[in-house]
């Protein structure tokens, strides 16, 4: 028979910032004095939301004898100031981390997970390195805000900005800020037609008067626009540049289908390279699955591909991994976690979770591909292919841009909003053929892009 175990909620628990902000969080632990190892989640997005409860069973980890702390971040729901994404959460998450060390409850010693913007809080206060902070456990976050996240190769991220700064950002928390900056409640109206017409709402120019988050809602959307270049205002919250002056161990968990992959790979490496102690740097582990970024549970769909029922979380006991993760590093439990591989992927294919020693995996064998062309490898029925030789004198191709008339993007590795809700339905190969069904029909001139791939495509299949 199971024990039966008493545990309590504390809601709405006042957490004082330096300069006299309020964040409120929610604590589940055990019934009684402790004291108790503590796990931390920092969001944005509601601490009594399921996604928060999603990330980590809150119950489960309780009853496992670890006291959870979840919090809205600054100026988000139930908490004073206001939210300006990225920028407080250093400073708002090493003054958390040390007040939760600090309570009577608490054994001293902090984790942090969680996933996307809630794995940003973990390594923006780990840049801080708040002497209590003993590991964390960022999944399908980045490593870079400028490059990675607002912008990817040097163009806004259109799709993504304006759908989940107008969505997760600020309809979801407008009650909270029409209370704050006295905004009339029709606004609210107007922000659910403009989520409910995103596609007429992407062509609103110039961008820097985009009219539906201005007055406040959302300052920072029109700041990321003033800086295109990787200034002085990005590197402030970059992750990857403070890699050398870090010192938490980290359990790195990625997608191969996430919007933000590489930050999730960049960042391993980066520590495990650059950390500043040697615990740093040997701990760190990667875990990638075949998810896009919202698939938090349930098996590995990308588009219309399905990687069986062994690619769910559920499967390979990730809530179980994280425990025993925190287990190693807060209790001082050695479970043989850090004598395991660093490296575990989901291979796809086999649909086969392996074990590995290093990433990039060393026996990778790399071989080089050239681009060709007859002058016109501009659709499906194009003269572009793709060969070992290199390339010899071949007629240019030619790309024309029109502003007034894109090429949509197809999925946003999971991250899109379609009529107010997030649509998981992005996959490689069904972005490539929708792309190349719309490019074959238009008058756009594509160079290459489409045609390399589904090169590729077809070598895969033989």
């Amino acid at each position: 028979m199971p024990a039966s175990q008493a545990l309590k909620l504390e809601t709405n628990v006042a957490v004082p910032m330096r300069d006299g902000t309020i964040l409120y969080a929610d604590i589940y632990r055990l019934e009684g004095p402790g004291p108790y190892p503590v796990l931390l989640q920092r969001t944005p997005y509601d601490k009594t939301m399921p996604l928060s409860l999603h990330m980590l069973d809150p119950l489960k980890a309780a009853k496992r004898g670890y006291a959870v702390v979840i919090q809205d971040t600054r100026g988000r729901y139930t908490s004073e100031g206001e939210f300006y994404a990225f920028r407080d959460d250093i400073h708002d998450g090493y003054d958390t981390v040390e007040w939760v060390a600090s309570q009577p409850w608490s054994l001293g010693k902090v984790g942090m997970y969680g996933n996307s913007y809630v794995g940003a809080t973990q390594w923006q206060a780990a840049k801080s390195c708040p002497p209590h902070l003993a590991a964390i456990a960022p999944r399908v976050t980045a490593s870079n805000y400028h490059e990675g996240w607002t912008y990817q190769g040097g163009a806004f991220e259109l799709g993504f900005n304006v759908s989940w700064t107008l969505g997760n950002l600020t309809l979801a928390n407008f009650q909270s800020l029409a209370a704050r900056k006295q905004i009339p409640h029709e606004r609210r109206g107007q922000l659910v037609q403009a989520v409910d017409a995103l596609e007429s709402v992407f062509h609103s120019l110039p961008l820097k008067a985009f009219p539906h988050l201005q007055d406040g809602l959302a300052d920072y959307f029109y700041d990321w626009l003033a800086h295109p270049d990787d200034d002085a205002y990005w590197q402030h919250l970059s992750i990857e540049a403070a890699h050398s002056r870090m010192t938490v161990p980290a359990l790195n968990i990625g997608g191969w289908y996430d919007i933000f992959l590489g930050g999730t790979l960049r960042n391993y490496l980066g520590m495990r390279a650059q950390g500043a102690t040697q615990e740093a740097r040997q701990g760190q582990k990667l875990l990638i699955g075949p998810w896009q970024h919202g698939a938090s549970r349930g098996p590995g769909i990308a588009g219309d591909h399905y990687f069986g029922l062994g690619s769910d979380p559920l499967a390979i006991d990730l809530d179980g991994l994280l425990l025993r993760w925190f287990d190693y590093w807060l209790k001082g439990i050695d479970n043989g976690i850090m004598h395991e591989p660093p490296v575990r992927i989901f291979v796809m294919g086999d649909n086969v979770w392996r074990d590995e020693q290093e990433w990039p995996l060393a026996r990778t064998q790399y071989v080089p591909f050239f681009l060709h062309s007859n002058g016109r490898a501009n659709s499906l029925e194009g003269d572009g292919w793709l060969s070992q030789d290199p390339p010899g004198a071949e007629s240019p191709d030619v790309f024309l841009y029109n502003p007034q008339n894109p090429v949509p993007t197809v999925g946003a590795g999971g991250v899109v909003l379609a009529g107010g809700l997030s649509v998981i339905t992005s996959c490689l190969q069904e972005t490539i053929t929708n792309a190349s069904r719309a490019i074959a029909t238009s008058d756009l001139i594509l160079s290459f892009f489409i045609v390399v791939f589904i090169i590729i495509s077809r070598i895969h299949q033989t």
